[in-house]
């Protein structure tokens, strides 16, 4: 099978056919120019000859591509113009600028760039100068302290040389001296030796005779701490007896106490009265008391019963509260998803609840907050039905109700809202063309509107507009019998679980034609608040907390009782203490009297012997003297034999006084020689230490000097060292002053290195190559500024010369409507040729303002007026061949469709213009022709003549025939 479309193209001498063969079996296409066989690209490029653009909306306008043409942006509709009617150096100039202003770009921000690069490297090469003078400053302090520090070990090792020399002729001078002294020395020293041997006899024998006395003393003191425990036993036997004493004397006046209690509690019995009978008493308030306990557990039972009710309603409350939260945060959450989606719908929101004043009747907010489903798996149906510009629109019971609000947040907020107004009539309440049960054997379960909750003037809107009360929802077992369902139903849509089904009759051919598309999923419904839910609840909110009120009210009124039972029991409980008290008085006086006789025959039991506890204690008092009297005469035999030992010990002392004194004598007369020597052996000693030191000193600063001058052990002092060094300071203190001096001077110059030189070097050699390349740069950039002026100034006054002609004829057809339409130019910056663009400005109401064709400001309507006039603004310009407008009248209201074709029908059939073809499915009555029009029918339909049983003389002649008998 396959398919032949023919175009013929009006060309001088002779004319272009175009065919194209599709077949249908492979999907491929086969094209011919003029019979022969071509290729698509040859053929393009023919019908680029003829400045054909069938992808421009200007030259090829069906009904689908208004609402895209109004979208078009102020540049994309400048671009298609100048393509369609321009000249063709027109759009490349435009082109040309496009891409000069590009380059232009690239080549200034380069040279901007370049520059403060070139600038930069000035800078840092100045600051290099600067550092290469201080480095090379720095070098020659540098080296005169390397010399000064290579001098100064040397004039520090000659210092302490010639201080060797010094010390040693010292030391020999010393070492002398010290020997003459001790010669004179030695006798001394043997006499000296003889008294301490002397004086070491004399002191042994006083420790012997030492020894012996504390021996003696320590005995005599053992006798005395004998005789003190002797003394300390007769004590303990005193007091014993003293005690046994005031153990007599207490117990006697126990019994004496005992007798008087004992006395007294007897009168006390005897004057009691005999026990009166107070059991009658006690029952009474026993009674009394067992109807108090009684009552109180009644009380008891009834606070904890209202207490249980009391939390059985708070946990109901809680319960209630939680739930409300997680409706209202439902409800947060699609605001927030409103808000995220369409922000100017969000702020329109947010004035229209401030503002419910200003409005006679009911409004709604935007759909997708307003409709609740009862079961979020059923929101795909609803959403894939309702349109999404609907979903997000406002809904109003008053049509001047919603010309206010549209006045303020579109005009006055500039916000991009939409908003329907719900019909006068009900139509919540249709009743749809069957009842469901009917269709159950179809696998549909229910009716979209039965699916959701929504408001009044909502459901209104959506029964009228959509007809959810007619549209049903099924199964997987729909879709598998979609075609009997289409065939026997005669339903306009069905949703099956995945798919949408449209059914429709065509209008020539009576045919049934369906369409399916897949279910989106769901976007703005999944999240639904039950209004009636809510509303359930805080009723059964308010009326929990009434009962909790009255509960509490109950309870304090018991908890009032239950404190006076209390307060009476109490009372009771002590009236009932007191008379038991009274009935049992008499019997404890009897036994504390029996257990005070008992306790009165124990302590006379108890008594004690005071004469014979005397006795006892004398007689070991006398056996306790006899043992001191033993411990005294021992005493005195050891105080005799310490007397004779005392006399020795002062004899040995008095001869060890004689001794020390010749020793200390000698030791005088040899302590002023030695005196001398000693001073003479510490200096000796002192110089020979300082000696050793200074020749270490010496060899290591020899060494240290030598590696300085880095000089071997056995090298020669270099001559180049002896000429450098005259020129230096010959002391360590000059030395040290001058080489302080350079170090801070040469301290000055921090951070400076032999790299300074190297870097400055070959930073001067870039700045060189980078002054040359930006000038290079800047040279070309010139010549792009000149080539911008250049083309700019041609392509301006081209556009400028098509802008006035388009927005002539544009605001003549306008006029002509009593509208007022503008087209000129518009850019925010002349130097951004990419973002120059057509701007269209249309008024259709006296009261308005002129406002940019959007296609949300603008109705449908008003949008396809402006289209159609514009496309005729470009008529008489069009350098294509041909124009093609499909069903551009179909938005139209009668007046303005009258008008616009009177327009298309004055400029389409003028000379010198291209040739128009308005494709529709039907005309207004009574429209003006014009001899220069070819109408084509085509006829289509079941009842449509066949090709070869057309013959149009014969409809002619038939015509005639009955014009005639209409006249007879």
């Amino acid at each position: 099978m396959k398919g032949t479309v023919e175009i013929e193209l009006f060309k001088s001498p002779n004319n272009i056919i175009i065919t194209r063969e599709i077949h249908v079996l492979n999907n491929t296409s086969v094209w011919f120019l003029n019979g022969k066989p071509a290729t698509l690209k040859t053929v393009e490029e023919q019908i680029a000859d003829f400045n054909i653009q069938v992808d421009n909306l200007c030259q090829f306008l069906p009904q689908d591509k208004v609402g895209e043409f109004t979208k078009l942006s102020k540049i994309e509709l400048l671009e298609a113009t100048e393509k369609s009617i321009g000249s063709p150096e027109m759009y490349q100039f435009h082109c040309e600028l496009k891409n000069f202003r590009e380059k232009e770009r690239e080549l200034e921000s380069l040279c901007r760039e370049k520059t403060a690069s070139l600038e930069k490297m000035k800078q840092r090469v100045e600051r290099y100068k600067q550092d290469v003078e201080r480095y090379h400053e720095c070098k020659r302090h540098v080296d005169l302290i390397e010399m000064l520090e290579r001098k100064r070990p040397w004039v520090e090792y000659e210092n302490v040389r010639e201080q060797h020399e010094e010390v040693k002729q010292c030391r020999n001078q010393v070492k002398k001296e010290l020997k003459s002294l001790r010669e004179m020395q030695a006798p001394w020293t043997r006499k000296i030796q003889e008294a301490q041997e002397n004086l070491n006899n004399l002191d042994m024998k006083t420790r012997d005779n030492t020894a012996e006395i504390r021996s003696i003393f320590q005995k005599c003191k053992e006798k005395q701490d004998a005789l003190e425990m002797k003394d300390k036993q007769i004590e303990e036997i005193n007091q014993a007896f003293r005690m046994k004493k005031d153990e007599e004397t207490n117990r006697q006046k126990k019994i004496h106490q005992t007798q008087n209690i004992i006395e007294e509690w007897q009168n006390e019995l005897n004057t009691m009265a005999v026990c009166e009978n107070l059991q009658p008493q006690i029952d009474a308030v026993n009674t009394e008391l067992k109807k108090l306990q009684e009552e109180k557990a009644n009380i008891d039972n009834d606070v904890s019963d209202l207490r249980a009710e009391k939390n059985n309603q708070e946990r109901e409350e809680k319960r209630i509260i939680d739930r409300l939260g997680q409706l209202n945060n439902i409800m947060h959450m699609k605001e927030e998803n409103l808000k995220m989606r369409f922000r100017d719908t969000h702020s329109a929101l947010m004035w229209l609840r401030n503002n419910k004043d200003k409005f006679k009747k009911q409004t709604c907010e935007p759909m997708m907050l307003e409709i609740n489903m009862k079961d979020s798996r059923h929101a795909k149906y609803v959403e894939n039905h309702i349109s999404s510009n609907d979903m997000r629109a406002f809904v109003f019971e008053c049509q001047e109700d919603m010309e206010t609000f549209l006045v303020e947040v579109r005009d006055h907020q500039k916000l991009r809202v939409n908003a329907v107004c719900a019909p006068a009539e009900s139509c919540a309440e249709n009743l749809p063309s069957r009842p469901i049960e009917e269709l159950h054997r179809y696998g549909f379960y229910s009716y979209l509107r039965e699916l959701f909750d929504a408001p009044s003037p909502v459901m209104n809107y959506l029964c009228n507009q959509y007809r959810v009360h007619d549209v049903p929802v099924g199964t997987q077992k729909t879709r598998d019998m979609i075609e009997r369902i289409i065939q026997e139903t005669n339903l306009k849509h069905i949703y099956t679980a995945e798919e949408r089904y449209i059914i429709k009759v065509s209008s020539y051919t009576k045919q049934t034609i369906s369409s399916n598309t897949c279910l989106r999923e769901a976007q703005y419904l999944t999240s639904s608040v039950d209004t009636e839910e809510i509303g359930h609840l805080e009723n059964q909110r308010q009326d929990i907390s009434n009962t909790l009120k009255s509960l509490d009210a109950r309870l304090t009124a018991l908890f009032e009782r239950q404190k006076l039972l209390d307060h009476k029991d109490n009372k009771l409980r002590q009236e009932k203490k007191a008379l038991l008290e009274r009935g049992n008085r008499r019997r404890q006086l009897e036994s504390k009297i029996g257990v005070k006789y008992d306790s009165l025959r124990q302590l006379e039991q108890d008594a004690i012997d005071l004469e014979k506890e005397f006795q006892l204690a004398n007689v070991k008092i006398k056996e306790i003297n006899k043992q001191k009297a033993e411990l005294v005469t021992e005493l005195m035999h050891l105080i005799k034999r310490i007397i004779p030992l005392k006399v020795a010990k002062a004899d040995l002392a008095c001869q060890m006084t004689r001794v020390t004194a010749e020793k200390n004598r000698l030791q005088s007369e040899y302590k002023a020689g030695t005196v001398q020597l000693r001073a003479t052996q510490q200096r000796f000693h002192e110089l020979d230490n300082r000696k050793q030191l200074l020749y270490e000193k010496c060899k290591e600063l020899m060494k240290q000097a030598q590696h300085i001058c880095r000089l071997g052990p056995d090298q020669d002092f270099p001559e180049e060292f002896k000429v450098a060094f005259q020129t230096l300071p010959n002391t360590l203190e000059e030395i040290d002053a001058f080489l302080n001096e350079e170090k801070t001077r040469a301290s000055c110059f921090t951070g400076l290195s032999a790299s300074v030189v190297e870097e400055y070097n070959k930073q001067t050699q870039e700045i060189q190559q980078l002054t040359e390349y930006l000038e290079e740069k800047k040279n070309e950039l010139y010549n792009y500024k000149q080539n911008i002026s250049q083309v700019k100034e041609k392509w301006l006054n081209l556009l400028k010369v098509m802008i006035e002609q388009i927005n002539g004829k544009f605001s003549k057809f306008f006029s002509s409507m009593q509208c007022v339409g503008e087209v000129d130019l518009h850019t925010e910056n002349e130097e951004e040729y990419e973002k120059y663009g057509i701007r269209i400005r249309v008024k259709f109401h006296s009261s308005s303002e002129l406002h940019e064709l959007t296609p949300y400001h603008h109705s449908g309507g008003e949008k396809t007026v402006s289209t159609m006039l514009y496309l005729m603004a470009l008529q008489e310009l069009n350098r294509c061949p041909f124009r093609v407008v499909d069903e551009i009248n179909q938005g139209m209201d009668p007046m303005n469709e009258r008008r616009v074709f009177e327009m298309v029908v004055e400029t389409a059939c003028k000379k010198r213009t291209s040739q128009y073809f308005l494709i529709t499915p039907k005309l207004l009555q009574n429209l003006t022709y014009n001899d220069k029009m070819t109408v084509l029918f085509v006829y289509n339909g079941p009842f449509m003549l066949g090709t070869y049983e057309w013959n149009i003389k014969r409809f002619k002649k038939r015509q005639r025939r009955l014009s005639s008998m209409t006249e007879s």
